[in-house]
């Protein structure tokens, strides 16, 4: 077993693999990456950024998703 990093997902307890990204993480979490905004640590991490920001144990990660409705 690879070592695993420590986080809060949204709140809760969760663990990752070491070295996962925040796009790793997205698309593990979501079905579509289209309508979320991600931040960490209180930080937005622009979509650019997701696939090069590395999550680290401590780490705390909110992940939004844009809701339709009137």
């Amino acid at each position: 077993m690879g070592a695993l990093n420590r986080l809060t997902l949204n709140g809760a307890p969760s663990t990752v693999d070491a070295g996962s990204t925040v796009g790793s993480l997205v698309d593990a979490s979501v079905p579509d990456r289209r309508g979320v905004a991600v931040a960490v640590n209180d930080e937005v991490v622009p979509r650019s950024q997701w696939d090069r920001t590395h999550l680290s144990d401590g780490d705390r990660v909110e992940i939004l998703t844009a809701a339709k409705g009137g």
